[in-house]
């Protein structure tokens, strides 16, 4: 089985989880997640199988969607809704549209976080969660993130609360955004719902949940479940070769440089739909183009 499982993450699993309860149903040792999601939250993760876990690297750093909901008045230590409460202020006058449009603008684009204390981000080989644990203080390293697409979604049935939608880069920490985001507003604040929608061009619609996967195993059909690999290639550049170029690049082999290699580095060469290879422009010679991942038949 080689390919793309679209599986809809449910609450209460880590992405490990994840991983390990596919292999158990499928029978199978090569399977692996394509971006985390904190065990509370569910959405959108890819679980790469066979042959696809080649792909990892490639598809988890595809921007993600999320739809997240920022609470005013309250922050706590996690950013999210699941820490304990450290500040907390009366939301008297919630912000108007016009605010919250005015302070989302500050956000897209490229902007600098500081990942939360209760994370994985590591400082001197140690994970950011377990100084917290052990309440030591350490100073975290900023990063650079973006944020492609940041929009207001309005809900008026909260009065201490609003939604977003946002398109960003792989390691933004949405939880973040939400705690700057209300700072801006003049609040404190934190995340209290979040949902991932897509990862890549890998929309909610097209997932699926354990319990499809539980039918399909018992129908022994659970290869109908998987999206073709190109599909997680979709955001790289592709170059169609004939076949005698083909036998060369499952061999591995140095080519010359297509003249159409314009728009991405690397790429993937493709043969009849099929995925054969990642390839990249070769570092120390301009004129070849030398493989990263190459795909068995």
């Amino acid at each position: 089985m080689n390919g793309i499982l679209p599986l809809w993450k449910p609450k209460g699993m880590t992405s490990h989880d994840c991983v390990i309860a596919i292999r158990k149903k499928f029978g199978l040792k090569k399977v692996g997640h394509t971006g985390t999601l904190d065990p509370e939250v569910e959405g959108v993760l890819p679980i790469c199988i066979g042959q696809a876990t080649k792909i990892v690297p490639y598809l988890t750093d595809t921007k993600k969607t999320y739809i997240a909901q920022v609470k005013l008045g309250v922050a706590t230590e996690t950013e999210d809704s699941h820490g304990a409460t450290i500040e907390k202020s009366r939301v008297v006058n919630f912000p108007s549209k016009q605010s919250i449009e005015n302070v989302l603008q500050l956000f897209r684009g490229e902007i600098t976080q500081v990942p939360p204390m209760y994370s994985a981000v590591k400082v001197n080989g140690k994970k950011l969660y377990e100084y917290a644990r052990a309440n030591e203080q350490v100073e975290r390293p900023q990063r650079k993130v973006v944020i492609y697409q940041l929009t207001h979604i309005d809900n008026t049935d909260h009065k201490d609360s609003f939604k977003i939608k946002a398109i960003c880069s792989k390691g933004t920490y949405i939880r973040t955004l939400c705690v700057d985001i209300g700072k801006k507003l003049g609040y404190p604040a934190h995340m209290s719902h979040l949902v991932r929608t897509e990862t890549g061009i890998i929309k909610q619609e097209e997932t699926v949940t354990f319990e499809a996967i539980d039918e399909s195993v018992e129908l022994a059909n659970q290869e109908k479940l998987l999206l073709p690999i190109s599909k997680g290639l979709s955001h790289l550049e592709h170059i169609n070769v004939d076949e005698n170029t083909k036998k060369r690049v499952l061999y591995g082999q140095k080519l010359s440089k297509p003249d159409n290699v314009t728009k991405s580095n690397p790429f993937v060469i493709m043969f009849d739909n099929q995925v054969l290879a990642i390839y990249q422009i070769h570092p120390e010679n301009p004129y070849l183009i030398k493989p990263i991942r190459v795909f068995k038949e």
